[in-house]
């Protein structure tokens, strides 16, 4: 079973795309900023990550930065999910090292589509 860290400051996210990717046969990890995160990362690297981008502590951005720096940091697939929708956002994503991005809200065929474009599923 294939496992992703979803990372969201918001519970009510989390919960809500920890049921969407269960029932997509995830194994599902969480995390409330990107420092927690990254700490998790550390100890077990994930295939995937749903990534909020506004978060306390350490935001998507600065996480993302700091991950493709690890070692197998390189290696999980990383879906930024956010309401920043701009091309400066979404450029800054992608050259920070995301694969996809989402916009909240989100349902799961929006997560489904996204994870089978990226090889997730």
């Amino acid at each position: 079973m294939k496992q992703c860290l979803v990372v969201d400051d918001s519970s009510v996210i989390r919960k809500v795309a920890r049921q969407i990717l269960e029932q997509l046969d995830f194994s599902i990890s969480e995390a409330e900023d990107g420092q927690v995160a990254l700490d998790k990362c550390r100890v077990e690297m994930p295939d995937a990550i749903l990534l909020d981008w506004n978060m306390p502590v350490m935001d998507g951005i600065d996480f993302l930065s700091a991950l493709r720096e690890e070692s197998g940091g390189d290696q999980p697939v990383v879906v930024f999910c956010t309401t920043e929708n701009d091309y400066d956002h979404i450029s800054r994503a992608i050259s920070a090292g995301a694969d996809e991005y989402v916009m909240k809200p989100f349902d799961r065929e929006i997560i489904e589509a996204k994870f089978q474009e990226v090889g997730l599923l």
